[in-house]
């Protein structure tokens, strides 16, 4: 069993209200990016190599992320690490429940563990896919990566990121969805194999971001 590395995607489009609007970064995503990879290549022990095995979604966000920290090359991109798509669920809660997609972050804080709690019980009807789908392709592919020979790193979205740490401790679908609501752009989790189970080493962690000039792109949105 394997270390693995999650990697939030940099910051998207903040205005979009629809899956596809909303799937390429922001010019500050980009930049999150670059500065996370050039702090990876800089304090890796052996003078600049990231983890070998590198995976992606096959999102526009999740690739653009991953070029821009300079991962290009033997990339692997499988839509087993895609995100849940929350803008098709909240939709689908407006139309089928009446309840209102918010306009700011605040209103979010409330909706998104509504949202979860919704599409777990299967309240949500005709989704993009159901709770329990998400549930075992994230599963599916965290076990398949961990299983491979060395460390991996993984570029993903926060939803996912959460549902992972979901399955490694045992959350419950508010705590998930809290998590889910602190993730921050760019930032970095760790996996890492203890016994027979991966388990949470680091999380949220965003060193390329520390320096006071640069806490404007500490991002949730």
């Amino acid at each position: 069993m394997s270390l693995i590395t999650l990697i939030r995607h940099g910051q998207a489009n903040t205005t979009a209200r629809n899956e596809a609007d909303y799937d390429r970064l922001s010019p500050l995503g980009k930049q999150q990016a670059q500065w996370l990879g050039a702090h990876l290549r800089t304090s890796s022990s052996d003078g600049g190599h990231i983890h070998g095995r590198i995976y992606c979604g096959t999102l526009t966000r999740h690739q653009e992320t991953a070029q821009a920290m300079g991962l290009g090359d033997h990339l692997v991109c499988d839509p087993r690490l895609n995100e849940l798509e929350y803008f098709t669920l909240a939709q689908l809660m407006e139309q089928q429940h009446g309840v209102a997609i918010p306009a700011d972050r605040a209103g979010f804080i409330t909706h998104l563990p509504r949202v979860f709690q919704a599409w777990q019980r299967g309240e949500i009807e005709h989704p993009p896919e159901s709770f329990e789908q998400f549930e075992t392709r994230v599963r599916e592919a965290m076990t398949e990566i961990a299983a491979g020979a060395g460390p991996a790193t993984v570029v993903t979205s926060g939803g996912l990121i959460a549902m992972a740490m979901r399955q490694v401790l045992g959350l419950d679908i508010a705590s998930m969805a809290r998590m889910a609501l602190a993730i921050m752009n760019t930032s970095v989790h760790r996996l890492f194999p203890i016994g027979d189970t991966l388990s949470p080493v680091l999380f949220n962690a965003v060193p390329h971001l520390e320096a006071p000039e640069r806490h404007y792109a500490q991002t949730h949105l």
